[in-house]
């Protein structure tokens, strides 16, 4: 009895996972690579819990986000990068000194757990975030992989960053790059200003 209560719990974890995703309108193919749910019970699961419950959640279409460019492109997208990837890594989803890798990690239901875990507390702390959580977990396997994107160590004040793992220049962060700073929005420019005026 105690395998089938363990298997029942692991399924109804992975259904609840699926379902977390759904509402934050992941694509189906994410929602698959992170849970190891097929396409049609995912989409049995939208249409018999969210879409009959009268819940309208938006199903996008098409491939899942693949440009791990996105998270240099601003400075909002690199300060949140850094701040959703230090919450990884307290849960556990990737180590922070861990060197590139030649292939994906397989995904556990325990990584997917923990991504929603990091990804509601990111939430929660920026309030109206920049990275949707199909963002989010690309950010995490970018990381996990380390060829295009790795963390590193703000060369002014020891910050965490997420940073380019080709680029040969040190890595600053958005308050103590001086060229950045004018992409700060007044309140974090206020928060620091001997920082921003180096």
């Amino acid at each position: 009895m105690r395998i089938s209560d363990d298997r029942y719990s692991r399924d109804r974890l992975r259904l609840d996972i699926a379902l977390h995703f759904i509402r934050h309108e992941a694509r189906t193919h994410t929602i698959r690579e992170w849970t190891g749910l097929t396409d049609d019970r995912i989409r049995k699961l939208y249409r018999s819990y969210l879409q009959a419950g009268g819940c309208p959640v938006v199903r996008h279409r098409g491939k899942s986000p693949q440009q791990t460019a996105v998270f240099l492109r601003t400075g909002r997208l690199r300060l949140e990068g850094a701040a959703f990837a230090g919450l990884c890594c307290l849960v556990g989803l990737f180590d922070r000194r861990g060197g590139p890798q030649q292939q994906r990690p397989p995904w556990s239901i325990g990584c997917a757990a923990a991504l929603i875990h990091a990804y509601d507390a990111y939430s929660a702390t920026v309030g109206a975030p920049a990275m949707a959580l199909e963002h989010a977990a690309l950010l995490v396997e970018a990381l996990a992989l380390g060829h295009e994107l790795r963390l590193g160590d703000c060369q002014g004040c020891g910050v965490l960053l997420v940073v380019d793992a080709l680029a040969l220049r040190a890595a600053r962060c958005i308050l103590c790059a001086p060229e950045a700073a004018r992409e700060l929005p007044d309140t974090v420019r206020g928060a620091r200003p001997e920082l921003v005026q180096r």
